[in-house]
């Protein structure tokens, strides 16, 4: 496996590490990005049935199922399967291991 290759695997799996964490949280991350755009409808009918928390915790939904569907097609993308992860990682540790 070439360098480039190989380094655009392992930054995509720390990718994958993280969003994989922060979806099993049911806590905020402490990053934020505003502002976030959403239909005006929804946010206008959500705050007036639910408030702010209502339309917090919305939104804050509908992200992680984005980020779920987003985070599968970047592990399809780039490995496939989960053999071909764990062959990347057995490259990752022989790797580590000749470094040492």
């Amino acid at each position: 496996m070439e360098e480039e290759e190989y380094q655009k695997k392992h930054t995509n799996l720390k990718i994958l590490k993280s969003v994989q964490d922060y979806l099993k949280t049911d806590t905020t991350s402490s990053g934020s990005v505003f502002p976030v755009k959403i239909p005006d409808e929804l946010f206008l009918q959500v705050l007036r049935l639910d408030g702010p928390e209502g339309l917090d915790r919305i939104v804050h939904y509908i992200f992680k199922l984005g980020l779920s569907l987003w985070n599968e097609r970047l592990f399809d993308r780039e490995f496939g399967s989960p053999a071909a992860l764990n062959e990347f990682i057995d490259i990752m540790k022989s790797r580590t291991k000749q470094d040492k």
